[in-house]
């Protein structure tokens, strides 16, 4: 192979020699350098779902995870886009305000990602084709709030242009780069004009989603000023909400798994996009001391149930109570372990160390990321 390609270079050197002598005029050469970032910017970066195309035996064969997948998307083909001008679930119990609008529209993002993995797994243009259609209805139509909580499902959003970039038309892509850049942008220069040391939600959960948003979109637009901003952040974050002993500070507030897990869930899924890039979050030390592996190994005999924790006891927050009084599960009574499965799952993508504590939890990972992501870390 390495032959190989010394002759294809050595070949392409020969080929190449006697135009050594052509100088293009200026505005010829302006439009080399524009063609060729077009085509640069054609690709999305981070490519954080790796899995190759299924060969038609492995469709065959597929995982019973990976054929519900596509059925799923098959089934939703020819519905229209939901996409709406702004989302709001945080701080609401379900039938208040726009939550269940919100919720309904939300599935969109899921099934954004869910059919670029069709795509991704059959190369079938119809999976594609839903794809460049919900993309440009919701980045063309939603206007951000820069509500961390309400934007977070933007990652599916996210992942199906990470995934389809190359192969979307320019209208499309060029819409959804605008859309991103204007998000990431956004929460960036929200962050940057917060008093440090940062507090309340700029220390708590809500920034992890921040830079799980800004560093998601950041590495696949492979925006060089957008990756720094997201690779300080995330430090700072680490620094402000995790302990060196792994405590977080959503359990001092909450005193709650279920506030750990939705904290850590989003910074390992920075984590992943970040690792695209060669970077090693996971275990990238903040000033402190702490790390994103020391609170996941923090949280990790709870989630395989050595010991257990009564969610919500000691919580400084009042919305927990109204939602423990108005019935909503997991708002008191033991912490359910099977909660931090997906969180699992995906560190295991990371770190193989996780893979036993994932698989006690849940036999199989959740349907797009298998498909996504097929094989731990080792």
């Amino acid at each position: 192979m390495v032959r190989q390609v010394r002759m294809m270079h050595s070949r392409t050197h020969r080929t190449r020699a006697p135009q050594q002598r052509f100088s293009p005029s200026p505005l010829a050469a302006l439009l080399m350098m524009v063609a060729a970032f077009c085509a640069q910017s054609a690709h999305a970066a981070m490519n954080l779902c790796a899995a190759p195309a299924l060969q038609t035996s492995e469709r065959t064969n597929a995982d019973p995870g990976v054929k519900a997948l596509v059925s799923n998307v098959q089934a939703h083909l020819t519905e229209p886009a939901h996409a709406v001008r702004q989302l709001h679930t945080e701080g609401t119990l379900p039938h208040e305000d726009i939550y269940d609008q919100s919720k309904d529209a939300e599935k969109d993002l899921d099934l954004l990602r869910d059919a670029a993995l069709a795509w991704r797994a059959t190369s079938d243009d119809r999976y594609l084709k839903l794809v460049d259609r919900l993309l440009y209805a919701w980045a063309t139509t939603y206007e951000p709030s820069f509500n961390p909580i309400d934007e977070t499902p933007f990652e599916g959003l996210i992942l199906a242009y990470d995934m389809t970039a190359s192969a979307l038309p320019v209208k499309t892509r060029n819409a959804t780069m605008a859309f991103l850049t204007k998000l990431a942008n956004g929460y960036i220069a929200q962050i940057d004009t917060q008093k440090r040391p940062l507090t309340g939600t700029f220390r708590n959960n809500w920034q992890s989603h921040r830079v799980k948003l800004i560093a998601m979109a950041a590495f696949t637009l492979d925006n060089r000023k957008m990756i720094d901003a997201a690779q300080r952040l995330y430090v700072e974050h680490v620094n402000d909400n995790i302990a060196p002993d792994g405590t977080t500070v959503d359990f001092g507030e909450r005193d709650a798994l279920h506030y750990v897990t939705y904290d850590l869930q989003p910074l390992v899924t920075a984590a992943l996009a970040a690792r695209r890039h060669n970077r090693n979050w996971l275990n990238e030390r903040a000033p402190n001391g702490a790390t994103l592996a020391a609170a996941l190994n923090w949280l990790t005999p709870y989630a395989s149930g050595s010991k257990t924790h009564a969610e919500f006891v000691h919580s400084s927050v009042p919305f927990d109570a109204k939602r423990r009084e108005a019935g909503m599960p997991g708002y008191s009574g033991q912490w359910d372990p099977k909660n931090a499965a997906e969180l699992y799952h995906l560190a295991a993508r990371l770190d193989g160390r996780y893979t036993p504590v994932a698989l006690k939890l849940a036999p199989t990972p959740p349907a797009w990321l298998a498909v996504c992501l097929p094989l731990p870390a080792r």
